[in-house]
């Protein structure tokens, strides 16, 4: 991770940590690095999610943008695979989603996308970084004045144009399955109910009233309770939660039970080899998958690709191999033979598609692969222990000691996020309570160190 990106873009709590001087600071950045071999005027797509704080630096980053001579295409409210999309269709030469994604209302963040449509690898966010955060005077020199300064459009057809894009990846009516679907008050409540009804599916809308302060609010990917309790209440066939700007996607069976990423992976990559279109043969997963993930995949014959957390390594790993799928438990789940990021509501369509093909309910899909018990702890820590609770002895012999004790029966994990201040404790094992005091003990020496 870089100073000012993690694994997913700038984050921060909106305005005083992620400020209006940064944001604008990274549209001047990102226009003139990404733009720089233009032989025209460079165009920039902006997104942004449902979150108060998004006019606002909308607003910087057009500014800084529009101040460096490219001019910038508002697309609205709209899911982040929306802009990656709509930046190859439109001939943009990049695009923006402002967004913290899955993190609660006072966080946002900035996510760039080249303009191929995929997001920038490591050496292209640290060209961007070192202008925002090393050498700003080198922008302040290449600033527009006059008639060169940039103009600010709105496009008013981005929604359709995605929603159609989505809905061709389906080719079967969907008629006789009821989902219900919480768009998390976030980016999908504008287009999640068009996209479902279109297909034929009978459509329970929930979380999709979004007021600017309710975004992830006790709904979407990240709190599935009410998504469950609707699904059995209202007699859906499936449920589908996306999360704040709708690049994830976590599903519930007929019962209410969970279909996490790791499950979504393995019926499709089951799916696609039965229909011959699973390239190599393989899925790329990352080191947070559960272990059942990878018992499946050798029982039915299937390679396994590993990668570390974020969406961007499993894309490169897709890139590198030729692979056509993979993602993370999360539920960010990137079909690359229709996208080139994780798209929640392709990939619930994409479950819906499934299910429509083989006549199975969501419960019979799933069975496919049993997970193992799992733990995970988040230990908030402070700025200055970032990077160093893995140097601490304590620390590390507890966890190297406690795999031992596992065994081959189980597994620890115990990783820095990239998107918030903390450290993630995952232990996975047949034993619950066992592997429940094994993370609790290690997750209290992070605390006190």
């Amino acid at each position: 991770m870089g100073r000012l990106f993690g694994t997913d873009g700038a984050r921060g709590v909106a305005i005083t940590e992620l400020t209006c001087e940064t944001a604008m600071k990274i549209g001047k950045a990102a226009t003139l690095v990404l733009a720089k071999d233009c032989d025209h005027r460079p165009k920039i797509l902006i997104g942004k999610d449902t979150r108060i704080s998004g006019d606002i630096l909308e607003a910087a980053l057009c500014a800084g943008i529009c101040s460096v001579g490219a001019d910038v295409v508002k697309l609205g409210v709209i899911p982040t695979p929306a802009v990656a999309m709509l930046v190859k269709k439109y001939n943009a030469d990049a695009g923006v989603m402002i967004s913290a994604s899955h993190n609660s209302v006072e966080f946002n963040g900035i996510k760039l996308f080249a303009g191929t449509g995929f997001k920038l690898p490591d050496d292209v966010e640290n060209e961007i970084e070192k202008l925002v955060l090393d050498k700003p005077e080198e922008m302040d020199k290449q600033l527009s004045e006059g008639t060169e300064v940039g103009r600010i459009t709105y496009c008013k057809d981005a929604e359709w144009d995605y929603i159609r894009h989505v809905m061709k990846t389906v080719d079967i009516d969907l008629k006789g399955i009821k989902v219900c679907l919480d768009c998390a008050n976030g980016s999908a409540s504008v287009c999640a109910e068009r996209i479902f009804k279109g297909l034929g599916a009978s459509v329970v809308m929930i979380n999709s009233e979004p007021d600017g302060t309710n975004i992830n609010k006790e709904c979407g990917s990240t709190h599935m309770e009410a998504l469950k309790k609707a699904v059995v209440d209202n007699k859906c066939s499936v449920g589908l939660a996306f999360d704040g700007d709708a690049d994830r996607c976590l599903a519930v069976d007929e019962n209410g039970e969970l279909i996490d990423g790791d499950k979504l992976l393995a019926i499709f990559s089951k799916f696609m080899k039965a229909q011959k279109t699973l390239n190599n043969n393989c899925c790329v997963v990352t080191v947070m998958s559960n272990l059942g993930f990878f018992k499946f995949a050798k029982a039915e014959g299937i390679v396994t690709a590993t990668t570390k957390v974020g969406d961007r390594y499993v894309l490169e790993e897709m890139l590198k191999g030729g692979y056509n799928i993979g993602g993370e438990q999360s539920g960010h789940i990137i079909l690359l033979d229709h996208a080139n990021t994780g798209d929640g509501e392709m990939t619930g369509a994409m479950f819906l598609q499934i299910m429509a093909k083989t006549g199975k309910k969501a419960s019979e899909l799933a069975s496919c692969m049993e997970s193992y018990p799992q733990v995970l702890i988040n230990v908030k820590i402070t700025a200055d222990k970032k990077g160093k609770w893995d140097k601490v002895p304590e620390i590390t012999d507890a966890i190297k000691m406690y795999e031992e004790k596992l065994g081959g029966e189980g597994r620890i994990l115990v990783r820095e996020s990239g998107t918030e201040p903390l450290v993630r404790v995952m232990i996975e094992g047949k034993k619950t309570g066992l592997i429940t005091d094994y993370a609790h003990r290690i997750a209290e020496l992070i605390e006190k160190m």
